[in-house]
């Protein structure tokens, strides 16, 4: 099967220091370029992004700053690549929410002017959740091999939930059947609190995940500036991340002693009493 081609398409990745299309850097760049009589050409670049990559962006795809501290920076390699895709389509996985949009800001950027008028974008992360869904009555049906009659109504929602639980441990021979080693599997990212404003960050602290405080931890941001804590609260914060950071400012208040006398023990639950 080929493609069905009127113009070439290149199929692209990138690599990053983060999520943030406005702020964050490519590391890594690969175009795979197809044409209309099947001839391929393939390019890829690690990329210098000058600035600091994040612990968390290298736990991802494994480019170190080190890695990459000699490598050209995007600026350099921006008119090789604007070359090898300017009479091109383009496509990737979730490339319409990010990679495209992450591309355009580097190329901008560097002074080239990119847009997409005159060319199109597929999205292959589209049509694949597009075509398999991705619902629990699709669920039930993939694992159980079952319909899911009174789809919606809690009970029989609940029902399907649990058996397609027993049906995934069933399954996945490296799917270790505990409840602490699904609840690990099953998380995304280790959070503070349920919604996902307060992360910890690879030493286990709490960091924000929003703002401009996002990627400094919690305790940092407060000594920083009490204020902040005061704004989350009367702000329109879910009622767990306001007690999450109560509980963390309370925790400071307490002296960092291995030791403590009991008269100390005394005024640092005191204090504790108070700031409640």
């Amino acid at each position: 099967m080929n493609l069905n081609l009127t113009k070439p398409i290149v199929f692209f990745d990138l690599e990053t220091t983060g999520i943030n299309i406005a702020k964050d850097r490519v590391v890594e760049i690969s175009i795979l370029k197809v044409f209309p009589n099947g001839n391929k050409e393939s390019k890829t670049w690690l990329v210098n992004p000058e600035i600091e990559i994040p612990a968390e962006a290298t736990a991802v795809h494994g480019i170190t700053n080190e890695k990459v501290v000699t490598e050209p920076t995007f600026k350099e390699l921006a008119g090789k690549i604007n070359e090898m895709i300017s009479d091109s389509d383009l496509a990737g996985f979730n490339s319409n929410r990010f990679d495209i949009p992450l591309l355009a800001e580097e190329l901008l950027r560097a002074g080239i002017d990119f847009d997409m008028n005159n060319r199109k974008a597929v999205d292959v992360q589209t049509i694949f959740h597009k075509k398999e869904q991705r619902t629990l009555s699709a669920g039930y049906q993939f694992y159980c091999g079952k319909d899911l009659e009174g789809a919606h109504s809690a009970e029989a929602d609940t029902n399907a939930t649990y058996e397609i639980l027993l049906a995934q441990v069933d399954r996945y021979d490296d799917l270790e059947n505990t409840v602490e080693a699904l609840s690990e599997f099953s998380t995304h990212g280790k959070r503070a609190d349920f919604a996902g404003f307060i992360l910890f960050n690879e030493d286990d602290q709490e960091i924000f995940s929003f703002g401009k405080y996002k990627g400094r931890t919690v305790e940092e941001v407060l000594k920083e500036n009490p204020g902040y804590n005061a704004w989350i609260q009367n702000a329109d914060f879910p009622l767990y991340t306001k007690k999450v950071l109560r509980e963390i400012k309370e925790r400071m208040s307490v002296p960092k002693k291995e030791t403590m006398t009991d008269e100390e023990k005394l005024q640092a639950l005191q204090q504790k009493f108070n700031l409640r």
